[in-house]
């Protein structure tokens, strides 16, 4: 898994920025829904020896599984869901988290959900979901400072 790309952003903060910009040219829920499953889309090929409960990430409704690689100068995560509007918001957490150092990813809060009104718009089931993800990622991070 050494052949991950660069983060799309310099840093986490800007990653989140322009996600919040991204988010803002949609005028309404349903456009943003499909823009996360288009997202969801762009998630790179998740090898299927990887899906395995070794790799899956519980309190999730939907499957979901996460490959972390890399030590603490650089975290990649590889992940995906069974679901397309979750595999959306393993995009976004990816694109802010994946490819950084251990340090930044702990310093740096998911705010992106609050910023995109994802926290008011996803299901009590998804929220606890994308907040498992946000965890695991930050629980690597933990382990890798």
């Amino acid at each position: 898994m050494n052949d991950n790309p660069p983060p799309l952003e310099p840093t986490a903060i800007d990653a989140q920025a322009t996600i919040a910009e991204e988010f803002a040219f949609f005028s309404d829920w349903s456009e943003r829904y499909q823009y996360l499953i288009d997202l969801g889309r762009k998630l790179p090929p998740f090898p299927e020896a990887f899906k395995t409960e070794q790799h899956r990430l519980h309190g999730c409704q939907s499957m979901v599984w996460i490959v972390p690689s890399g030590d603490a100068s650089r975290l990649d995560f590889m992940a995906i869901s069974d679901s397309a509007i979750v595999s959306g918001l393993i995009y976004l957490a990816l694109r802010v988290y994946s490819g950084r150092p251990a340090t930044e990813i702990l310093a740096t809060d998911p705010d992106y959900i609050a910023a995109i009104g994802l926290a008011k718009h996803l299901s009590p089931t998804r929220t606890n979901g994308l907040a498992a993800l946000i965890t695991a990622i930050r629980d690597t991070a933990q382990r890798a400072a």
